[in-house]
């Protein structure tokens, strides 16, 4: 996995008192460098969990080709990148699990939430029983004794015939979705193309306005036969600019543009993991660089094309400075 972004790949693997195996991203993708993948493979591996950052596929034909070839779990990060396609095919749909964001700021919302899937009956089984509590019976709501062994069966160390509706294989927790929330969910759903459509559009025209300032900017970059559904649009201020991301960030905050880092940086400096015991595979130059020098503007679908306008003038403000 990678250090660059979000907790959410790396609070799973440390929550189940598992090692973190770090490696370095791209500056132009900020994805993970898959062709270090492979060297950081031991007999202890067991799985490849990576993000799709801000919405940019990361190179799943190389990560796919290492993970059949060592027998590993393949876990998609989706949660940046909900419409994002590889090679025609829907990122999420590529592991064996992925997740999905609906908080407000990502491609469609229900309030809060989101979503995992996996095309594996087994998995699913599982999954279903950490969202409910760690129950073992796999019954829909209001469906009792679907596998009619409801009163017949042995479990642990519990009396024969306990109700299977009440036994926990798992430890899990509540995770459950409102109807409210899920009709939502529905309806945002039916919106999401054109939603895909405009951050797009967006991410085309702030690329468009920002490509003549290459002197100072790294600007993103897709890996090929990748068709991003951008999250976001990411910066990266060159080690030799003469302005620092401070700079150019409080400039734009009090023009009244909103900015956002990277998320979390460079996880392994953050408070929560300095006693972490995790294995770096080289080095991590690129995660510093975009944890001291990136940062990321939105391309949000309700963007106009005078805002998008306005933004970009106030780059050109900045830069003629």
């Amino acid at each position: 996995t990678i250090a660059c972004g979000f907790p959410t790949t790396l609070n799973p693997i440390l929550q189940n008192s598992l090692k973190p195996v770090i490696i370095d991203i791209d500056l132009r993708t900020c994805n993970i460098q898959a062709e270090k993948i492979e060297k950081a493979v031991t007999k202890k591996t067991k799985a490849i969990f990576v993000p799709h950052t801000l919405g940019n596929p990361a190179e799943l034909g190389k990560i796919l080709k290492i993970a059949k070839k060592y027998n590993l779990w393949f876990i998609e990060d989706n949660c940046d990148a909900l419409g994002s396609k590889y090679k025609g095919k829907y990122t999420g749909t590529f592991g064996h699990i992925s997740t999905s964001s609906f908080y407000p700021a990502h491609h469609i919302t229900m309030g809060e939430g989101g979503a995992v899937l996996t095309n594996d009956a087994l998995l699913y089984r599982i999954i279903m029983s950490f969202r409910d509590w760690g129950r073992d019976c796999w019954c829909d709501t209001g469906h009792d004794n679907t596998c009619g062994k409801r009163f017949s069966q042995k479990f642990g160390k519990l009396p024969f015939g306990y109700d299977h509706k009440y036994v926990y294989s798992h430890i899990g927790y509540n995770l459950k979705v409102t109807d409210m929330q899920a009709a939502i969910g529905v309806a945002q759903l039916e919106k999401l193309p054109l939603f895909i459509k405009a951050r797009k559009r967006n991410f085309k025209a702030f690329y468009s306005g920002l490509k003549k300032y290459e002197k100072y900017f790294i600007l993103p970059q897709t890996v090929k036969n990748s068709e991003p559904s951008w999250f976001g649009f990411p910066i990266l201020i060159k080690p030799d600019a003469p302005f620092t991301r401070t700079d150019i960030v409080l400039y734009l905050e009090k023009n009244k543009i909103a900015t956002r880092m990277l998320f979390g940086g460079n996880l392994t400096k953050q408070p929560a993991y300095e006693n972490t015991k995790f294995r770096v595979v080289g080095d991590l130059r690129n995660t510093d660089l975009v944890m001291n020098n990136l940062f990321w503007i939105g391309v949000y679908p309700g963007i106009s094309k005078a805002q998008i306008n306005y933004i970009t003038g106030i780059f050109d403000k900045f830069i003629k400075q």
